[in-house]
């Protein structure tokens, strides 16, 4: 598109807002039922377009991205009124008489840049938040899963016009031309050096940005963890979409008392929870994969494979894998599934997590209290689950988002209405009283009466 066309359009947005319509709850509440019933209505579009670029199937496909979705529409429309309720809090003392009030306003158009792991899920969630909050919305869904972005492209526009929601698809060229749009709020999903690239546009305008990004992701099985059960939620959590899902648990440290014990369990479960369909998204991703795999295995690391084949790569163990390893020096994105061991607690597991980058998420495999609390109170990461993986990201209420390396802001459920939402604080102060002791000159009863009120 050219970048003519893209400056109509986000020129189109800012009339739009300008109208004032989406101030209006009821506004808002019509729009996401109109949303709720397209997204039921194409359902049968979108699942197709998620098997063509990424061979999920229906399950998956509901389970991971269209059921979310519908989820998140839902929740925003049943709880809007409140979330966006001007709320009243004390007002102090020295503000004698006053109401101090905070109120909710949109920031205005808004820039949302999804990646193609979830092209539907993480284009449509944080579009679903920003229009609860009353903004307008310019989505920039990925360029590698086509099929769901023009199916996205077709239906937003058989909903809404261009002013409220437009799509641009496209690559590169159309990335650079928005970014050098000005827009009021700018919500990015994809990798951190994309990300950096984002925040620095941003600060040309000073935008505001939300950047969910990636990382590492450790699963930690300890000697106290249920091996069986352990091996059956890690493997289910990196097998979702061939492991290319942001909070994939990337690599396993676990205790080496019962490794032995867990890496024939991973075995075993990587025969059992196989989707066929399920493929890498593009032979530039296969490559890659495909050349850490050969890494370890020129390394004689003990590696453990369903078999590779363009476009799709079965679930791959690395066992006995150091930390200096290939693999271990980037974000997999992949169904590859790593390996360590660790002895002491303290030095290996404490020590080594605080040496490493924030990841947006942490799995631990435990009974023992002390190791629970200690990743729930001490670890810095996005967030996470004790005794499972990847579910912390279907709940409405709870924040999801990176820390550090791994991003910064949150959204979902109220979370996200709060992202895309500016609070503003108003006083309303009263005319029948006026304190005299706040203007000059002062005097020494002034002054006294002052540090009182302020104390």
């Amino acid at each position: 598109m050219k970048t003519q066309n893209i400056r109509e359009i986000t020129d189109g947005q800012r009339a739009f807002f300008a109208t004032e319509q989406t101030l209006d709850v009821s506004f808002r509440k019509r729009q996401l039922a109109r949303l709720e019933a397209a997204v039921y209505a194409w359902q049968p579009e979108i699942e197709q377009a998620l098997f063509q670029d990424l061979g999920k199937d229906a399950t998956e496909s509901w389970m991971t991205e269209i059921g979310m979705v519908l989820s998140e529409i839902r929740y925003q429309r049943r709880h809007l009124e409140e979330f966006a309720r001007e709320s009243c809090v004390p007002t102090p003392l020295a503000n004698f008489y006053a109401r101090s009030r905070i109120v909710k306003m949109p920031y205005g158009t808004v820039l949302v840049m999804s990646p193609w792991n979830y092209p539907f899920l993480l284009s449509m969630q944080p579009l679903v938040e920003a229009l609860a909050a009353g903004n307008t919305v310019v989505l920039k869904p990925g360029s590698a899963s086509s099929h769901t972005s023009q199916v996205m492209a077709d239906m937003l526009a058989s909903v809404f016009p261009s002013g409220y929601v437009a799509v641009i698809q496209g690559g590169h060229a159309e990335n650079s031309a928005l970014l050098a749009q000005k827009f009021d709020y700018i919500f990015f999903t994809g990798s951190r050096h994309v990300g950096q690239v984002v925040l620095e546009a941003a600060a040309k305008y000073v935008t505001p940005v939300t950047l969910e990004l990636g990382g590492k992701s450790p699963a930690i099985v300890d000697e106290t963890a249920d091996i069986a059960l352990s091996a059956r939620r890690i493997l289910w959590g990196k097998a979702l979409n061939a492991g290319q899902t942001c909070v994939a648990p990337d690599y396993v440290l676990v205790h080496e008392s019962v490794k032995d014990a867990l890496v024939r369990q991973l075995r075993h479960e990587a025969n059992i929870q196989v989707n066929a369909d399920a493929k890498i998204i593009t032979e530039k991703a296969f490559a890659r994969l495909s050349g850490l795999i050969e890494a370890e295995e020129k390394l004689g690391r003990p590696v453990y494979s369903r078999g590779r084949e363009y476009p799709k790569i079965g679930m791959t163990i690395v066992d006995d894998v150091q930390w200096s390893d290939p693999v271990m020096d980037q974000e997999i994105f992949g169904p590859i599934l790593p390996v360590l061991t660790y002895s002491d607690w303290e030095t290996d597991v404490v020590q080594k997590m605080k040496d490493l980058p924030h990841p947006l998420a942490c799995y631990l495999f435990s009974r023992n209290h002390g190791h629970i609390q200690w990743m729930k109170t001490r670890m810095q990461f996005g967030g996470g689950c004790v005794n499972d993986t990847v579910i912390q990201l279907a709940s409405d209420r709870l924040p999801f988002g990176g820390v550090g390396d791994s991003g910064m802001g949150q959204y979902h459920g109220k979370f996200g209405f709060d992202t895309f939402t500016h609070l503003k604080s108003v006083v309303e102060k009263g005319l029948w009283i006026d304190v005299p002791v706040r203007y000059r000159p002062f005097t020494t009863r002034a002054e006294k009466l002052i540090r009182r009120l302020m104390k």
